[in-house]
């Protein structure tokens, strides 16, 4: 099902979305608030029947709506990030609280702290999360204006080269734009995207895919930017190797981007994120970034559990197995269970509480 994203113009604070955690906890008591709401968004101009198109309906004992005419059953969650949950809805309306009006978000750890659930819980539930977190129809809403583009490394310190040719890291491209008018200035939108190469075919198909043709594209001197000219941008090329002034300097706003997405990743998450994982803690990075002059955090909320319900479902194994790569299938009964790097890691250093004799 389809999710029509409503205008922010429509939305009212107080009456669509709570403005503080005061409301939050007034309006969410139980889990039969957060049903209703969740009812409310996936059908926010009545309930309409997949099968059939009836928009009348009886509520069963199970919160299944009954459809009157073909006597088809709907679930609320059903075909979104809550289906098949054991989570009390109560509990995914807190974390998404916590994550949505958190502007640097919050690791697992701490979500599970929060909340009292186990590790595994928080983690997948915030991975649940983040597959929520890229707007439908985002693709087509591509940068404008003047914008940079440059990739940065992520995978720590290690011995030899660095820079383009470092092995065992991951390559992240970067796209930001830059607000240069007298009306509004200072870092715009951005986009972030894992590439496997710095080939002309990756770091080209990004901006085509992320910037809108006729814009103004800086970027270093690298031989894989150099087609872009005819791809309809207008090319700003730095060759920083001949040029007095460092690349934080020549090319400032996608090294800020660069240097807040690392701390970002250190400071919050402690760096403990699985390789195959990343992409999607791009996508929160993106996420809150494009929304850190928001005035109202509770818009972020309603908008992150208007987006959960339009994203399709997918259980703790799929998300572990979908991007690891050469995955096959998700694990079969009397297989050894899986788990990412970040669980096993933390099972590891978990020490059992000691009684503190009073």
């Amino acid at each position: 099902m389809a999710t029509v994203v409503a205008p922010a113009a429509d939305l009212q604070a107080g009456r669509d979305y709570p403005r503080t955690l005061t409301e939050f906890l007034e309006w969410f008591p139980d889990d039969h608030a957060c049903w209703h709401y969740l009812l409310r968004l996936r059908w926010p101009d009545g309930f309409s029947c997949r099968h059939c198109g009836n928009d009348d309906y009886w509520l069963s004992r199970r919160r299944l709506l009954i459809c009157t005419k073909c006597r088809k059953s709907t679930s609320v969650t059903a075909g979104t990030i809550f289906q098949d949950t054991h989570l009390p809805l109560l509990t995914w309306f807190q974390a998404g609280w916590l994550i949505a009006t958190q502007k640097n978000g919050l690791s697992a750890l701490a979500l599970s702290r929060q909340l009292g659930i186990s590790y595994k819980a928080a983690w997948t539930l915030e991975q649940k999360f983040r597959r929520a977190m890229v707007r439908p129809g985002r693709d087509a809403d591509r940068l404008s204006g003047e914008i940079e583009v440059d990739e940065t490394y992520v995978g720590g310190s290690r011995p030899g080269k660095r820079g383009r040719g470092a092995e065992n890291k991951q390559i992240v491209i970067i796209a930001v734009e830059c607000r240069k008018g007298d009306e509004e200035r200072g870092l715009g939108r951005t986009r972030l995207r894992v590439i496997p190469d710095c080939t002309a075919h990756q770091l080209q198909s990004f901006i085509c895919d992320t910037c809108e043709p006729g814009s103004i594209v800086s970027t270093d001197g690298h031989s894989g930017y150099l087609g872009i000219s005819e791809l309809g941008y207008l090319h700003d090329r730095n060759v920083l190797s001949s040029s007095p002034d460092p690349a934080h300097v020549t090319m400032p706003a996608v090294h800020i981007v660069a240097s807040l997405f690392k701390r970002w990743l250190l400071g919050t998450h402690q760096g403990g994120h699985g390789s195959q994982h990343l992409e999607t803690y791009l996508d929160e990075f993106v996420f809150h970034f494009n929304r850190r002059n928001s005035r109202n955090r509770g818009l972020l909320f309603y908008r992150l559990l208007e987006l959960a319900v339009s994203v399709p479902p997918a259980g703790y194994e799929q998300i572990v197995w979908s991007r690891r790569p050469h995955a096959t299938s998700p694990r079969l009964r009397g297989l050894p269970r899986t788990s990412p790097a970040s669980l096993r890691r933390q099972a590891r250093h978990e020490e059992p509480e000691k009684d503190i004799p009073f």
